[in-house]
C-alpha cells in the first residue's frame, strides 16, 4: 500500500513537471513570436542604445566590432551608468575598481581615480580597451574572450587547459559555469539584434 502511495505521488510529481515544461516551451515559443512581429523603431525599445556615438567611438579605436561593445552593456547593466553588481563591479560595462586601476596603468591614465568609473565615457573607453585585450589574447576568439570578461581570464585560462580547447573553441556547453554560459550565450544573441537595428553611423 505505501509502494502504491509512492508511486502515484511520484507519478504526479512527473506530470507537474511535465506541464511545467510544456508551459515553459509556449512562453519562449510565444516570445521569439512577438519579438518577431515587432517593428523595428518599437524593437529599439527592447533594444536600447544610449551613448552609441562613445561605444562606436572607442570600439572603433579598438578595433572592436560596435554591436558586440553594445551587447556586453546590454547584458552587464542594460544599460544603466549607475549598476552595482554585489561583488562590487560598477557601472555601464561592470569593471571592477581594481580591474579599473590595471586599465589606468595600461593606458597611461594618471587622472583615474575609482568614482570615474561611474562616469559613462571613461567606463566605456576602460571596458571597451579590456574587451580588446581579452580578443587579442585568446586570438579574436569572441566566445573566450566573452568568458573571460564575465568569469576572468585565468579561470578561462584553466578550463582550456583542463578541457584541452583550442584557440577555435565554440563549444557553449562545454562551458562549465551556468552563469558564463548563459552570459555568452546572450551577448551573442544581443549582438545580432543590435547590428540588425544599429548600423553603425
Amino acid at each position: 500500500m505505501l509502494k502504491q502511495v509512492i508511486r502515484q505521488r511520484e507519478t504526479e510529481k512527473r506530470k507537474k513537471l511535465a506541464l511545467a515544461a510544456a508551459f515553459f516551451v509556449l512562453v519562449i515559443a510565444f516570445t521569439v513570436f512577438f519579438l518577431s512581429q515587432v517593428p523595428p523603431v518599437q524593437r529599439r525599445y527592447i533594444y536600447p542604445y544610449p551613448h552609441q556615438e562613445l561605444v562606436e567611438l572607442y570600439a572603433r579605436a579598438n578595433g572592436v566590432d560596435s554591436a558586440l561593445v553594445a551587447s556586453v552593456i546590454m547584458t552587464e547593466s542594460r544599460f544603466r551608468k549607475d549598476a552595482l553588481s554585489h561583488r562590487g563591479a560598477v557601472g555601464l560595462m561592470q569593471i571592477m575598481p581594481e580591474t579599473g586601476a590595471w586599465i589606468a596603468q595600461q593606458l597611461e591614465d594618471t587622472d583615474y581615480t575609482p568614482e570615474k568609473l561611474w562616469e559613462p565615457e571613461t567606463n566605456i573607453r576602460y571596458g571597451v580597451w579590456y574587451l580588446a585585450e581579452l580578443l587579442r589574447e585568446f586570438a579574436g576568439n569572441d566566445f573566450l574572450a566573452l568568458a573571460a570578461y564575465n568569469a576572468g581570464r585565468g579561470q578561462v585560462r584553466e578550463w582550456m587547459e583542463e578541457g584541452r580547447w583550442p584557440l577555435t573553441f565554440h563549444s557553449l556547453n562545454s562551458i562549465p559555469y551556468p552563469e558564463t554560459r548563459d552570459y555568452v550565450k546572450n551577448v551573442l544573441r544581443d549582438r545580432t539584434k543590435y547590428e540588425a537595428l544599429y548600423p553603425p553611423k
